[in-house]
């Protein structure tokens, strides 16, 4: 039976992930010259798409593992590393899903430029939610026994989009307030708790796939 630390931990570690204070200067940068009104549907759409990002790799997380004939401990194993590989730049006081290179961000600032949405992209994907978000709803939608407990991980996929939306709305508050260097600080402690949880993830897989370093254990 799960407990409720077990309940729990799925939201930790969405919340360590999308991290939407350390997004705050993109969503800034991003809207430069956008009237209030236009920042503040930005917030929503992007909030949104988050929310749909997460729910749908809950609900079909398990079906793509099925289609591709991946097992879940080797999905943990590989999700784990993603998860601490994105710790390690947000120890770095980098967002943990900003992987573009620099031709991807010229592109993407090129169609801001010409009028194209950028709540979804890059704001959503893959600023917010990325491979290791995912991963991550995939890993714990194959470990979830009830129908509740998947409903449970949609609604954590609610509570980091409200998160999401309440933090970009109030972002030049938050930015003022804060400064660069407090939500650097924010970032890395969201990369170490990240970090716990990603050799956490890992050592499940791994103890599944080599059942002698569970015995060793």
């Amino acid at each position: 039976m799960a407990t409720s630390m077990d309940l729990i931990k799925p939201l930790v570690t969405l919340v360590a992930i999308v991290n939407p204070l350390g997004i705050v200067p993109f969503f800034i940068h991003y809207t430069q010259g956008y009237s209030h009104a236009q920042r503040q549907r930005t917030a929503r759409v992007s909030a949104l798409s988050a929310f749909l990002v997460i729910s749908l790799s809950a609900l079909l997380g398990q079906q793509l593992l099925n289609f591709f004939g991946i097992s879940i401990a080797s999905f943990q194993v590989g999700g784990g590393l993603l998860l601490l590989i994105s710790s390690l730049s947000m120890l770095n006081a980098q967002p943990a899903e900003a992987k573009g290179s620099a031709e991807e961000v010229r592109a993407t600032e090129a169609k801001a430029a010409m009028g194209a949405s950028i709540a979804v992209v890059p704001l959503t994907i893959p600023l917010l939610t990325g491979p290791a978000t995912i991963s991550t709803m995939v890993i714990y939608a194959t470990q979830s026994r009830h129908w509740w407990e998947l409903g449970l991980l949609v609604g954590y996929g609610v509570v980091v989009a409200v998160i999401s939306a309440l933090t970009f709305s109030l972002a030049d508050p938050i930015s003022r307030v804060l400064g660069k260097t407090g939500i650097n600080v924010m970032t890395r402690l969201m990369g170490l708790i990240l970090a716990a949880l990603a050799v956490e993830v890992m050592a499940t897989g791994l103890g599944k796939l080599f059942p002698i370093l569970e015995r060793a254990g």
